[in-house]
């Protein structure tokens, strides 16, 4: 009995490592994909009637072009105060407005909480438009202000934070208050070391979605000097010879990218700790 079960252990084990590699296969291959594409020269990419998955002469040309046919060095320049300014607002007021609804007690929490929650189930396009119009009224299309606005708050975030910050046991609480500890300085000592992992996890997150924000930034800007990274990809990609120039876009998108990478590679584990933190109650 012992050695059919090792048997049916063995069996499944190789059927889960057989079926993870095919999966990571499928997952990679994009990013193999791209790669591959972007040391492809422009002509023998456009005559390449059947795809090759190797590439004979390889070529750094792409890689010039992407920096040459547009400022993408001034949109990458951009992208990071973009990404700076909107991460650290936003940690700001999520902290805060988590701080508010985990531990202070006023009246109508739970209800303005709930309203809060709700406003997650409003869509996406329906914010956009939104935005947009009042953004214009504004007069603060084509300033980093208007881009950077409608991007400072998020119901996902804040709620992700409150359900950690209400884990930490009250009587820390209290026994900051006995000793005449102001919120913000229990806030600052207590509760954010404690829920670094989520912290740490949003923080990413609101990098990650900034590095990659395409729509907002294409409706709100029309100035070259307030372009981001996703603007300029698609310059590239418009920029061919009567064509698309889809290997010197494969190119910045590999250089646009490797930012990122490198991000995820190093916080992989603190973003799934705090994801699960954020989500476990007691």
């Amino acid at each position: 009995m012992k050695k059919e079960s090792d048997k049916k252990s063995a069996v499944l084990r190789v059927l889960t490592y057989v079926l993870l590699i095919v999966w990571a296969i499928i997952v990679l291959f994009p990013f193999y994909w791209m790669i591959l594409t972007s040391f492809k020269s422009y002509g023998s990419y456009t005559s390449e009637y059947i795809p090759k998955f190797y590439v004979s002469s390889p070529t750094f040309d792409n890689y010039i072009d992407a920096f040459t046919t547009v400022p993408l060095a001034r949109y990458f320049l951009n992208t990071v105060i973009f990404t700076i300014i909107t991460t650290a607002l936003m940690l700001i007021v999520s902290i805060l407005a988590a701080y508010a609804f985990a531990r202070l007690d006023f009246r109508g929490k739970n209800v303005l909480f709930t309203g809060f929650l709700a406003l997650m189930m409003i869509p996406s396009e329906l914010v956009v438009i939104t935005n947009f119009v009042t953004i214009t009224n504004l007069d603060l299309r084509n300033t980093f202000t208007g881009l950077i606005l409608p991007s400072v708050t998020s119901v996902f975030y804040i709620y992700l934070l409150r359900e950690n910050f209400s884990q930490v046991p009250d009587e820390l609480y209290y026994a900051a208050k006995v000793d005449g500890t102001s919120d913000f300085k229990y806030l600052w000592r207590v509760m954010l070391p404690i829920c670094r992992p989520t912290v740490i996890t949003i923080t990413i997150l609101k990098v990650i979605e900034c590095w990659n924000s395409y729509v907002w930034p294409r409706l709100i800007t029309d100035d070259e000097n307030y372009y981001l990274v996703s603007n300029g990809i698609q310059e590239i990609r418009e920029n061919g010879f009567g064509r698309e120039n889809i290997p010197a876009m494969m190119a910045a998108v590999v250089v646009i990218s490797v930012p990122l990478i490198i991000i995820y590679l190093i916080f992989r584990n603190k973003i799934m700790e705090g994801v699960s933190r954020g989500g476990i109650k007691g």
